[in-house]
């Protein structure tokens, strides 16, 4: 083996094993809940009705939970969360309804966090928020770091996931290509024959 292909092979190695590193950093901290424990079932006095797109603003302490109603006539496989008050890199979130939770900076400063269903596999088929279930957002502080008391966050529920391929996806497929591309030489040479 060449030494280029010796640098190829443990660069794909570097790329794909920082593709898949996770950061565990947790604050401020965003929940969503079902309805369970403090969120009611049946009839709620104070969840707001909202269908896919809706917006509400973090409470004024920077902490605490915010009512709502899927009025959509749609089950919600994920939800995006938009804000711009904190960055990507120091929010935390998870949620009982969702199979993962993701944070991203977007290209125009904003942050989303999207929770969904996707490479959930087969026991998440049938979560996320259903139409007519209530649920509720939860900001929490971690420490001294709470969220932006009054910050606007916009919501959008969808029924509907693509599909996403995960990080250690995209390193197998341009593995493969990679070989492929360097196999050429060899099979041209022997169609030609």
């Amino acid at each position: 083996m060449k030494i280029s292909q010796i640098c190829v092979v443990a660069l794909l190695v570097v790329l794909a094993s920082t593709l898949a590193f996770g950061d565990p950093i947790g604050d401020p901290k965003v929940i969503v809940k079902g309805a369970n424990g403090d969120v009611p079932l049946g009839k709620c006095p104070q969840c707001v009705g909202v269908g896919f797109n809706f917006s509400f603003t973090i409470p004024a302490g920077g902490s605490g939970s915010l009512y709502f109603t899927n009025e959509s006539g749609k089950n919600w496989s994920s939800l995006k969360l938009i804000e711009t008050g904190v960055p990507a890199a120091d929010v935390s979130c998870h949620s009982p309804l969702f199979a993962s939770c993701k944070t991203e900076t977007l290209k125009n400063g904003s942050v989303e966090i999207l929770l969904s269903n996707a490479g959930g596999g087969q026991n998440w088929k049938d979560h996320g928020i259903l139409n007519g279930q209530n649920f509720a957002i939860q900001f929490s502080c971690v420490g001294k770091s709470c969220w932006p008391g009054g910050l606007k966050v916009s919501g959008t529920g969808s029924s509907g996931m693509g599909t996403i391929p995960e990080p250690a996806t995209l390193g197998l497929m341009a593995t493969g290509l990679g070989a492929l591309f360097s196999r050429r030489k060899r099979w041209l040479k022997k169609f030609a024959a």
